[in-house]
């Protein structure tokens, strides 16, 4: 999104070891209130981020970020480098920094602890509490992000890092969001989660964001993080994934934000241990080529063979394939036999692209996060 966050709170830092704090560890939550600058930046804004050395560094809507490769504790280099960073992104600058920084008496960072499932909560209630957790850490607003995301990591890796984040208890963004989600479901095997990526457009610039949607009992919602609130989380209410995302799409509307692109993945298993990579994007669909009515059936196809894989084949899935909107041929009906088998009650013709199966890279970065 555009613009910064308003009436951002400000907390104490986090323990980042549990045996020591990174430099200035008391410092690091006070820097939850700094505005997430997502308007364009200038170029010499950017350049002398870059110039400062060390670590990951990214773009979204024309804005520089990092990402903390160094873990926990965090070293000099990286610590030195966000402070850096925000200054030149807070309306404040050095000057709140140099406060913060040299503030003596800061409260004591709490470590939230972490929520415990009970048998007598519903699934509508347990993602309440997964939600509010989330909420409780906050949304990272310093221009760096302090947890590694590899789309291509497997999955038991990417638990690994779940159980870091809960740990430290430091804030997060949209895509540590979804990997929390999923770690803190992950005992919910009467619901299915599925990653929900978006692409959009304001003021010339593109903008990335994910979500972690939900099934169950006939009805989709999601989980997530964002900097606004109709962007995050969405009630287990909708009848059919197509209206989850064009709920999506109206709220972006309210923010003058053009959808450019959607991106499904497949269900993502229950057991932490898997050691296979997410699939962020089975279903690609871009808007300028796909009509409105046509998107919706392919959203539709998509929720529908999900569904079947789970009833038919719950011990492996066919290979990873990308099926890209207006790509989608109904004349392209030849499939391969083990797909025909998944979809033999499915009666629509089976299309699909032949493009080699591809798994995201590290110069995917397409969700290293500014909504």
């Amino acid at each position: 999104m555009t613009g910064s966050s308003s009436n951002s709170t400000c907390t104490a830092a986090a323990k980042v070891n549990k045996h020591s704090r990174s430099k200035s560890t008391n410092n690091y939550r006070s820097s939850r209130g700094i505005t997430g600058a997502e308007s364009a930046a200038s170029g010499s804004t950017n350049n002398a981020s870059r110039s400062s050395g060390g670590g990951k560094e990214e773009k979204d809507g024309g804005v520089l970020f990092y990402v903390n490769k160094s873990g926990f504790p965090i070293d000099s280099q990286t610590w030195e480098r966000m402070w850096t960073h925000v200054a030149k992104i807070h309306p404040e600058g050095k000057e709140m920094v140099d406060r913060l920084r040299i503030a003596a008496n800061l409260p004591k960072p709490p470590v939230l602890s972490v929520p415990n499932f009970r048998p007598s909560m519903s699934v509508l209630d347990w993602l309440l509490v997964v939600q509010n957790y989330m909420k409780t850490l906050q949304y990272n607003h310093t221009g760096t992000q302090f947890f590694e995301i590899r789309k291509t990591r497997p999955l038991s890796g990417l638990m690994e890092t779940a159980r870091e984040m809960i740990r430290v208890s430091l804030p997060i963004k949209c895509l540590e969001a979804v990997i929390l989600g999923i770690y803190l479901t992950n005992g919910l095997t009467s619901m299915e989660r599925f990653p929900i990526s978006f692409k959009t457009q304001f003021s010339g610039n593109y903008f990335h964001h994910v979500v972690l949607g939900v099934y169950c009992n006939g009805r989709y919602g999601s989980l997530g993080m964002s900097r606004r609130p109709d962007l995050m989380d969405k009630p287990l209410a909708f009848r059919t994934l197509s209206e989850l995302i064009f709920e999506f799409e109206d709220s972006y509307r309210k923010y003058l934000h053009t959808v450019k692109k959607v991106k499904i993945g497949l269900y993502v298993p229950h057991d932490p241990h898997v050691f296979q990579p997410i699939e962020w994007k089975y279903l690609v669909l871009t808007s300028s080529r796909v009509a409105h009515e046509e998107m919706r059936k392919e959203m539709e196809k998509h929720a529908r063979d999900m569904r079947m894989k789970i009833l038919k084949s719950s011990t492996a899935q066919s290979p990873i394939k990308e099926r890209r909107g207006k790509s989608l041929s109904p004349r392209r009906r030849q499939v391969s036999p083990q797909r025909r088998q998944v979809h033999k009650r499915d009666k629509s013709p089976a299309t699909i692209d032949k493009k080699p199966a591809e798994l995201s890279t590290l110069n995917d970065v397409a969700y290293q996060i500014r909504i």
